[in-house]
């Protein structure tokens, strides 16, 4: 079968950091770091969430939150018991053009007990997070990336992901042609070859794609470069390699197309992206 996550966690992984193992008692904001998400492991104790101007959630079993991209929240417990939870900080490779943290809801509430083959894993983190062995901290942030991997299976097989990217990869059809452009973006693709990729007519591929992934194939297609192309504008690659690494024949076509994805040029976009996520003596080229 398909795997419908490997070219994703490749092209765009992400890290994960500890900042908090233990008892979290009272009125608790969390802040994110800078274009950082957060992922919370709540082990036991009642939580009350609030999520910005939301209404608050109530959790009173284990459960996973997870915030993909940048989103102040407030955590309110019992002011003595508190609650146990061990909580990182979510870094995914890209900032704000990573496709995984952008196809994902603002924040994603799951039982831990609802998710297949985690509990091993989970059981290994809050070991870890809960006492002071050595390397502790390198063990557990690549636990976190390991449980952030198996939520990503639990939305899209369970259909919580009903549109966009993930919900695209879960249909038993579309997933063939998404992975199809995710593998091999500098190919030619077509319609009628996508289509063929998941074994339907032309029509009713272009349909079902727009319905369940929000957009058309070919907006997808140019969007998965765009991005691709945003990762090797800041490793320092040239332009011009870059174009026909993802598919495009020149300079100038990529630059339309990044365009028509950011608003900005190539060159405008690589020293905002400097500007907003590099030590502020980085400069573009």
């Amino acid at each position: 079968m398909t795997d419908r996550l490997e070219a994703l966690l490749e092209r765009f992984s992400a890290t994960a950091r500890l900042f908090h193992a233990g008892a979290l008692c009272g009125i608790n904001d969390l802040a994110p770091e800078l274009g950082a998400g957060q992922l919370h492991l709540v082990r036991g104790g009642a939580v009350e969430v609030i999520n910005g101007g939301e209404a608050a959630v109530h959790i009173d079993t284990p459960s996973l939150l997870l915030y993909p991209r940048p989103l102040a929240h407030r955590f309110i417990t019992d002011a003595e018991r508190g609650a146990d939870l061990a909580c990182a900080n979510l870094h995914f490779e890209g900032g704000a053009a990573n496709p995984i943290a952008n196809a994902l809801p603002a924040f994603v509430c799951v039982g831990l007990d609802q998710i297949d083959g985690a509990q091993p894993i989970l059981a290994l983190l809050f070991e870890e997070a809960f006492d002071r062995r050595c390397g502790r901290h390198a063990l557990i942030n690549r636990l976190f990336e390991v449980v952030l991997i198996q939520v990503l299976r639990h939305l899209m097989e369970s259909g919580r992901t009903r549109v966009g990217m993930l919900a695209g990869l879960s249909h038993p059809q579309l997933r063939h042609a998404l992975v199809a452009i995710h593998e091999s973006a500098e190919r030619d693709w077509t319609l009628d070859a996508l289509a063929a990729r998941a074994g339907m007519s032309r029509s009713v591929f272009a349909n079902a794609f727009r319905d369940s992934v929000g957009c058309t194939p070919g907006i997808y297609l140019q969007q998965w470069r765009v991005g691709l192309a945003q990762q090797s504008l800041l490793d320092g690659r040239p332009l011009k390699t870059i174009a026909m690494d993802v598919g495009y024949g020149s300079e100038a076509a990529l630059s339309r197309a990044f365009k028509a994805s950011t608003g900005l040029s190539p060159r405008a976009w690589k020293t905002q992206a400097l500007r907003e996520h590099l030590p502020a003596a980085a400069t573009a080229d």
